[in-house]
Order: structure tokens, then sequence, then C-alpha cells
């Protein structure tokens, strides 16, 4: 986890499939307007877990309880990204952070967060 400033580059880079939409220049003011926190979350069933905890897209359509419905009423500054699958995080983790910045860990508790069989 980390705090950070986005650049317009690297918010060309992390939204690249909205860089020729009209509503791309209001995105990328947002993102780096200000300080983000970028983290790395690992676990079981993360991206479902946090993707349920960030809520739908629209602040105005996310469930109560979720940080987009709680915290948001707009579908582009919408305060919280996840990404959306495995090769979305693989993408993007290397777009907020260097390998050195990366450490590895496996939580002592690992072994007793699911039985065996399942």
């Amino acid at each position: 986890m980390k705090m950070m400033q986005v650049s317009p580059a690297l918010a060309k880079k992390h939204y690249s499939e909205h860089v020729g939409k009209s509503f791309y220049p209001s995105l990328e003011a947002f993102i780096t307007g200000g300080p983000v926190l970028a983290a790395i979350i690992e676990g079981l069933e993360a991206i479902r877990v946090v993707r349920e905890m960030v809520g739908a897209t629209s602040g105005l359509l996310a469930e109560p309880g979720t940080i987009r419905g709680d915290y948001s009423s707009s579908r582009q500054m919408n305060l919280v990204h996840a990404s959306d699958g495995p090769e979305a995080a693989r993408r993007e983790i290397p777009l907020f952070f260097s390998q050195e910045e990366i450490c590895e860990n496996v939580p002592t508790i690992t072994p007793w967060l699911r039985a065996v069989d399942e």
C-alpha cells in the first residue's frame, strides 16, 4: 500500500481503453487531482470480495454499505477502483508498483483459513 500522485502519463496507461472517449479528460483530471492510495490485496477470493465492498460503478446504483454507495454519486468520479479480474490485476499492479515495492508474504494463519478439502 502506498500513497502516490498519479501523473497524466500514468492515467493514460491505467485508463488506456478510455483515452479517446469524450469523458476521458474529466476522468484524468479527477485521478490526477490529488493523491491516491494504491494497494495490492491478496487473499481468498480477494477480487470478488473487494469488488463487493467497492460496489457498483455508479455511486447512485451502488448498495448502501459499499464504498461507492456511501461516498459517491458519480459514475466517473467514484473514489475507488478495483481490478475486475486476474488479468486486469496483472496489468495494473506494475503500473502502480515497482517489483522492489512488492513484499512477498505468506501469513502464518494461512493453513487455518480453509479446510484441506475445500
